[in-house]
């Protein structure tokens, strides 16, 4: 017998997050592209994006076939495209001076999905790539990372949402990050939830 799950959020009713969900307007236009691996994970963050932003776009795929109609998005468009990504030939995106109307695109995945995912759309490196200089350590402690400077999808929007404009109040983004944590913690046995939180 399946859960019953809310029909607002979407999350399990004994899960139901809607009373932490307060929603906020950008400028910026946030445009994930995800791993098939994360549609329906538990944790995956970018159904809490959705929810506090309504207007980000989510594609999944692996191929370029897969993506042809967002690339197709992207030629028809007029706003700068910058990919969310550390390599060599990134730039801090808080030195950057960006405007709020750009497009964003983030890879949703692990590192190692994430990497895969941008070998295998070489086109993505047509666009300039930004990274984030992390001062503190993901606050996504419910779902392990192999690397320590490994973000949400989530905290990497709020962050370069902030970058882009440090007035930005991106707490709708952050507290509904922080109240899945919380939930997900709760729902732990004790011993379990301690080593969580001590990875904190």
């Amino acid at each position: 017998m399946s859960r019953p799950d809310c029909p607002i959020c979407g999350y399990p009713l004994k899960a139901c997050l809607c009373a932490s969900i307060r929603r906020m307007q950008v400028k910026t236009e946030l445009i994930v592209l995800q791993d098939p691996s994360e549609v329906g994970h538990a944790k995956n963050s970018v159904r809490l994006m959705e929810l506090v932003i309504p207007e980000t776009q989510v594609y999944v795929g692996e191929t370029p076939m897969d993506f042809s109609v967002l690339r197709q998005y992207l030629a028809n468009s007029n706003k700068p495209v910058y990919l969310v990504y550390p390599s060599e030939n990134s730039e801090l995106a808080d030195s950057s001076s960006l405007a709020e109307e750009v497009i964003l695109l983030l890879l949703d995945g692990t590192w190692r999905k994430a990497y895969k995912l941008l070998q295998l759309n070489p086109w993505l490196a047509d666009f300039p790539a930004l990274h984030l200089e992390l001062e503190s350590a993901s606050n996504y402690t419910i779902r392990k990372a192999s690397r320590s400077d490994s973000l949400s999808t989530l905290e990497a929007s709020a962050m370069m949402l902030k970058a882009i404009d440090p007035l930005k109040d991106v707490t709708p983004l952050t507290d509904a990050l922080a109240a899945l944590v919380e939930q997900r913690l709760a729902s732990m046995p004790a011993d379990v939830r301690e080593r969580y939180r001590d990875n904190k």
